[in-house]
């Protein structure tokens, strides 16, 4: 089943009624038992259920935890891009120097001792 759907567009019932077909058709391909997949991502049973009824509602958690079950945690990462930079905030990182640390050369470190010791030694 492909989902043709303008998420831009389409209303947030639509939309959480497409995710939930999606689940649906991975768990089904998968060959798992909605009790199965509950037990796996620790909720109920009647959670699963709920998330393919259409206009049942689930938590995000629930919907987190069923997403790792079925190993697809790696997929909300594409929900919340990282934004990067700013175009201004590139111009301000170029236009900035570059920052380096100052650094002692070993060769210009002069050996540390107890003042006493300089005393005793002169």
């Amino acid at each position: 089943m492909t989902h043709k759907i303008d998420f831009s567009l389409a209303s947030s019932e639509t939309v959480e009624k497409a995710l939930g077909d999606k689940i649906e058709e991975l768990r089904l391909r998968r060959n798992i038992t909605q009790s199965h997949l509950a037990r796996e991502a620790g909720v109920s049973r009647s959670t699963i259920t709920r998330l393919v009824q259409e206009g049942k509602g689930i938590s995000l958690d629930s919907f987190i935890r069923i997403l790792k079950a079925l190993r697809l945690a790696h997929n909300l990462e594409t929900l919340l891009p990282d934004p990067g930079l700013s175009p201004l905030e590139e111009l301000e990182k170029k236009s900035q120097p570059l920052r380096q640390r100052a650094r002692v050369r070993k060769q210009d470190q002069k050996k540390w001792t107890w003042q006493d010791d300089e005393r005793e030694e002169s």
